[in-house]
């Protein structure tokens, strides 16, 4: 892996699309689980669709399963950029 070009505003363009791809199917799977999980809540309080209080606690559930993927792909992408700048190490 070698160091990316910054020196120019097409090679800085090119590092931020990478960036952005790191982790991203973690990243946008992990808002997705979160905001189901606010649907689930709000439905939930709401008692529509029929959802009972124990939605409520699966709900909770799938929401620090999004949070965890969604940090994981922050990790993810961090230890990607530190990698890149230190050439590889």
């Amino acid at each position: 892996m070698t160091r990316p070009n910054l020196d120019t505003d097409e090679g800085r363009a090119a590092y931020r699309a990478e960036l952005r791809r790191v982790g991203w199917p973690f990243r946008w799977g992990g808002m997705a689980l979160i905001v189901v999980a606010a649907g689930l809540v709000l439905f939930a309080r709401q008692g529509r669709f029929g959802l009972t209080e124990d939605a409520v606690t699966v709900a909770y559930g799938v929401l620090a399963v999004g949070w965890a993927l969604v940090i994981g792909s922050i990790f993810m992408r961090t230890r990607h950029h530190k990698r890149r700048m230190a050439e590889g190490l």
